[in-house]
């Protein structure tokens, strides 16, 4: 009866064991993630910046601009490309700083670069690339920069997170209270 019940607690201990081990084995593959993750914004910048590079030598590898617009049709004013890039530039911070506010795991900005590159295109296709670099450069600065910093701040808090439920599970051999 005896080596029954030293039998049970040796397994229940190991158990536990087991289970803290698969815990942190979790919270360390989840802190990599973040690591990684924490990058992408950085990554979306220096895209731009290629991106930007390219615009600034008036897109070489791109056909002229009267092919294109032979080809698709004459584009938008001038004008109406900056009234879409302001609206965009304030709807993009917006919604980045309340992506910030609430604490949505929201990953990628790459689609911003996307959108920046077509306002570069936009104006180029329409002869008016060399007024506007500034514009679009600088938006696209400001967007991304603000993007970056929310996903930095994301991850961030959320290796902290991480960290400290990894060292209750180390202390204690359980899992963390869930908030």
């Amino acid at each position: 009866m005896k080596d029954t019940r030293e039998h049970q607690l040796s397994s229940a201990a190991d158990e536990n064991q087991d289970n803290a081990d698969r815990l942190r084995r979790e919270l360390s593959a989840e802190i990599d993630r973040l690591r990684r993750l924490s990058t992408r914004g950085i990554l979306a910048l220096a895209l731009f910046l290629v991106v930007s590079i390219f615009a600034w030598w008036g897109f070489v590898v791109l056909p002229g601009p009267e092919t294109v617009t032979a080809f698709l049709g004459k584009p938008p004013p001038a004008r109406v490309i900056s009234i879409a890039l302001l609206l965009y530039t304030f709807s993009a911070i917006i919604l980045s700083l309340s992506r910030m506010t609430t604490g949505l795991e929201h990953r990628s900005s790459f689609s911003h670069v996307g959108f920046l590159t077509g306002f570069f295109l936009f104006y180029y296709f329409g002869n008016c690339l060399e007024e506007n670099y500034w514009a679009v450069f600088g938006s696209g600065i400001t967007i991304l920069g603000v993007e970056s910093y929310r996903i930095w701040s994301y991850c961030s808090e959320n290796i902290s997170r991480k960290k400290e439920d990894m060292e209750f599970v180390a202390r204690t051999g359980r899992p963390p209270p869930q908030e």
